[in-house]
Order: structure tokens, then C-alpha cells, then sequence
């Protein structure tokens, strides 16, 4: 039986994370998250070369693929699609890297993805993003008020930090962010600020968004299970991303160790489902 929660470690969050930021090889990465007990990994998927050394590695230690793609039109979706069809892929996640004015422009791109989309058998899912399609939070409802079908990836991070949302949010800021969950099949974890979009896990004065994050993601787990179908399984990928996401000392390099935090918050997204679970 296959396990419904599925957690990822991005391969770009392994960026620069060993001394002196040195950013070990593909190989090494996908051996060290193995190792730490992640299901699989997250990376770019419309490069052949790449999604083919990838598979190689990760086929021999039983790991799955996010494939991410940043396609300015649609048949910009079409590589990955077949390169996760070819080389497997546990799904497909679009980071839209266009920024239309218009829903009606938006709503075409989009059912342009979804046509394409019905032609193979693994999910594709567009991301909360910011600087793409779905950069604007109020604009992506509109979207989902045309299109209630589509499948969105959740980043919340993103909505928080480009819209400065206070802490606690308001009684309107959590029914927006409920209903971006209520349509969301996948999440990229990283917790923010209204002014960071990355911050230290650890440090105290974080402990309140953390809640909040726990709080959003533990209701989207909820949202998710009385959607889903049977066999369906839901991917959690930890992006803890390096600078200039990851704040930098003097120095240049990391505050904290990226790693470390990435494991952490791996257990706290295993936590929140065994909460769920119960």
C-alpha cells in the first residue's frame, strides 16, 4: 500500500548547505535525502540530460520526482509532461512564468495547460508563486471562481510576504488562504513573515508563524483527505531555498544550518499528519 503522505527535500534547498557553501553533486544530494528517510525530491524537469540523471540515482534508492517547470506559454509545458511520462514523475508542478493583466488571458493559459494535461496519467499542478501567474493572491481567486477544477500547489509563504500579512491574519486573510488550500493538491513548505520570505526555524521570535504555517498546512491536510480519492497520495516538498532566500550573515553565508532545518521541518509536517490521521 502506498503512503499517503509523501515528503520531498527540494534539491535546490540542498544548494550551498555543506561548509563554506559548497553544493554537493546530484548524486550526493539525492543519497543524503534518502538517506534522512524523504520519499523523494524536487527539481527542474525539461531538461533531458538532467531528468535522466536524476531518475538513474533515484530509481536505485526508491525515491519519487517532482518535476518543476516554468513554462511563458503553454506548449512550454509540453518537455516536462514528457519527460515525466518517460522517466516518471510523481507530478507535475508549474511555476506560470507569465503575468497576464487579464483573467481572460490568464483563464486561456491555463486551459491551455489543463487540455495538455488530460493527456497523460500524472497530476500537473500550478504553484502560489510570486512573480508568475498566481503572483497576486486576490487575482488567483478570480481565477478559481472561473476555474474551480484547477489544481493549485499551495506556497503560502509567498501570499504572506507580498501582501505583509499581519500577525494573527484577519478573519478575511484566513477565508482567502482557506480557499487557496481548498484547491490545493500539494504543498512547498517554508514559513514566512509579512517582510521575509524565509525565516530561521529555531529562532524564538519565528515561533508564532511557525503555529500559523502548522495551522494553514494541518487545514489543507484536513481540505485534502475529503477530496482525494483512494490511492491518491499528497506530496509535501521542504524548500527551505538558499540566499538570497536564506537570510546571510556578513559573510555571505547561511544564519542557520539549512539542512538541520529542512529535517526539522520535516518532522513537523510527519507530526501534523499523524495529528490529522488521528
Amino acid at each position: 500500500m502506498s503512503k499517503p503522505l509523501l515528503i520531498f527535500q527540494s534539491m535546490w534547498a540542498m544548494e550551498r548547505i555543506h561548509p563554506h557553501g559548497h553544493t554537493a553533486s546530484v548524486e550526493d544530494n539525492l543519497q543524503q535525502l534518502a538517506a534522512a528517510g524523504f520519499d523523494g525530491f524536487t527539481d527542474h524537469y525539461y531538461q533531458r540530460a538532467h531528468v535522466q540523471r536524476l531518475a538513474a540515482t533515484a530509481r536505485e534508492l526508491g525515491l519519487q520526482a517532482e518535476g518543476q517547470v516554468f513554462p511563458g506559454d503553454i506548449d512550454g509545458l509540453q518537455p516536462a509532461l514528457e519527460l515525466g511520462s518517460e522517466f516518471g514523475c510523481h507530478h507535475i508542478t508549474i511555476q506560470a512564468d507569465l503575468r497576464p493583466r487579464t483573467l481572460r488571458e490568464a483563464i486561456r493559459v491555463l486551459e491551455g495547460w489543463q487540455r495538455l494535461a488530460e493527456q497523460v496519467a500524472l497530476p500537473v499542478l500550478v504553484e502560489t508563486h510570486r512573480y508568475r501567474l498566481t503572483n497576486d493572491l486576490l487575482f488567483t481567486l478570480d481565477v478559481l471562481q472561473q476555474l474551480p477544477n484547477l489544481k493549485l500547489l499551495a506556497d503560502l509563504s509567498h501570499y504572506v510576504v507580498a501582501r505583509e500579512l499581519p500577525l494573527p491574519p484577519a478573519a478575511e486573510d484566513q477565508r482567502q488562504m482557506r480557499t487557496i488550500l481548498d484547491h490545493s493538491w500539494g504543498f512547498h513548505g517554508r514559513v514566512s513573515n509579512g517582510h521575509q520570505v524565509q525565516v530561521p526555524l529555531r529562532f524564538a521570535q519565528h515561533q508564532p508563524w511557525l503555529q500559523q504555517f502548522q495551522d494553514w498546512w494541518r487545514y489543507g491536510m484536513h481540505s485534502w483527505q475529503a477530496r482525494a480519492a483512494a490511492g491518491d497520495t499528497l506530496s509535501f516538498t521542504c524548500e527551505l531555498g538558499p540566499a538570497p532566500y536564506a537570510i546571510t550573515g556578513a559573510d555571505g553565508l547561511d544564519i542557520t544550518d539549512r539542512w538541520q532545518e529542512s529535517l526539522q521541518l520535516k518532522a513537523v509536517v510527519e507530526q501534523l499528519w499523524r495529528e490529522v490521521g488521528a
